[in-house]
């Protein structure tokens, strides 16, 4: 049964009156007359006994009537669904994040959605590096993803949430563990344990700047799958690390000592990204939100360069030659 020719039957069966019910409709009695006919000859029943006096209910049109206001409070609430979907009150936002270093904010911007805008579904997808977070951006796996990148494609649209500083993991015996800030010339004989890398990756960018400022290539002798391993084999001894501030935070770090370097560094831009012209109308709510839980950090820096086609800014680091891990944090 169409929703119309249901409209169509319950305002007969309501008003048991052909011209009031032609009225309510907004339409003339005989087109009204025809569709009930219609009703009645496609369910191969009666549903009224009219005559020129009284209208009334057959038994068969008093079982229609509940599903045919069932079908018709349906019919209302998909358009409401659909309504709510196009101004961004519903929907799906999928957003991806690096780990532990993020999972505050992660946390703090799904609390903000779900209190804001509780039609919103924002599925989470942890041990998304950057590197690998913004291929899923760009090929339409994710909706979004909170991390850090030197380096942004064209099309990639994003806002800054917060700024962090760059910090060398050592040992806690490590002969530098005592000094108050560590020269990058210092560093040029020792062992380094990096995460995964790849093209725009934030990490291995400014190691090998620093590294190439101070006049040495980093000799990297393992590549941790994730930030948790990295801080334990640290701690271990197995050697030093570049690392962030968020991890110091968050990451349990027994036996390491975080240092800053003595030459100024700049901060690294953790960054909301999402590929221009993605027209989810759920992915533009999460990101309206956003400026609300991550306000811009005074003094924002511009944008990330955007990456050149030719351009490969992960090259210049001497790697182990066992194979990298593929694991992600």
């Amino acid at each position: 049964m169409e929703v119309h020719k249901a409209q169509a039957f319950l305002a007969v069966a309501e008003e048991l009156h052909f011209g009031r019910a032609a009225k309510r409709l907004h339409m003339a009695q005989p087109p009204l007359s025809r569709l009930i006919r219609q009703l009645e000859a496609e369910l191969g029943a009666t549903l009224f006994d009219r005559n020129t006096r009284h209208v009334t209910l057959t038994p068969q049109g008093e079982a229609l009537l509940e599903p045919a206001r069932e079908l018709v409070m349906l019919s209302r609430r998909i358009k409401d669904v659909v309504r709510k979907s196009q101004e961004g009150e519903i929907g799906r936002a999928r957003l991806g994040f690096a780990g532990a270093s993020v999972n505050q904010a992660v946390g703090e911007l799904a609390r903000q959605v779900r209190r804001s805008r509780p039609g919103i579904t924002l599925e989470l997808y942890s041990s998304q590096f950057s590197y690998l977070g913004l291929g899923k951006v760009l090929d339409d796996s994710l909706d979004l993803v909170i991390g850090r990148w030197d380096f942004l494609p064209a099309e990639i649209s994003s806002r800054l949430v917060a700024l962090e500083e760059l910090l060398v993991a050592l040992p806690e015996s490590h002969p530098l563990a005592d000094r108050d800030t560590v020269d990058a010339a210092d560093l040029a004989d020792e062992a380094w344990i990096v995460l995964p890398g790849g093209a725009g990756a934030t990490l291995p960018n400014r190691l090998n700047t620093m590294a190439m400022n101070a006049g040495f290539v980093p000799r990297v002798v393992q590549v941790a799958p994730d930030s948790w391993t990295l801080v334990v084999l640290v701690g271990a001894g197995m050697g030093i690390s570049l690392i962030l501030s968020s991890v110091r935070d968050n990451v349990p770090s027994r036996g390491v000592v975080y240092k800053p370097l003595t030459q100024e560094q700049k901060p690294v831009e953790v960054r909301l990204i999402w590929r221009r012209g993605n027209v989810n109308p759920a992915l533009q709510s999460v990101i309206e939100i956003s400026e609300t839980v991550f306000p811009e950090p005074e003094g924002p820096l511009p944008s990330p360069t955007p990456l050149a086609p030719d351009a490969h800014p992960d090259r210049g680091t001497r790697t182990p030659d066992t194979p990298r891990s593929r694991r992600s944090p």
